[in-house]
């Protein structure tokens, strides 16, 4: 029998068509982000497409991830870009 490979949970960073930063979690990335550039996204984006993906880290369980959500949003414009750069 195949082992079933684990699932990933990821954190996510999008930059927006206005330039503003949207924050997330999710279980398929890229069909995530697809759903943003689709308007299915989150409220939030909906009007503010296309969107880039320009963060994302990736964690073993939900609530990893979610927790790295909150932790993200909480944070200043300016903290959250120093942490995209960090990772470019």
């Amino acid at each position: 029998m195949e082992k079933k490979q684990k699932e990933q949970n990821y954190t996510y960073i999008v930059l927006c068509r206005d330039g503003t930063l949207y924050t997330g979690w999710t279980n398929h990335l890229e069909a995530r982000i697809q759903a943003h550039n689709e308007g299915r996204g989150a409220k939030y984006t909906k009007s503010r497409c296309p969107v880039r993906l320009v963060w994302a880290k990736a964690f073993d369980t939900k609530e990893e991830a979610m927790r790295e959500e909150w932790r993200i949003k909480h944070m200043t414009r300016d903290q959250k870009l120093a942490l995209i750069g960090e990772n470019h």
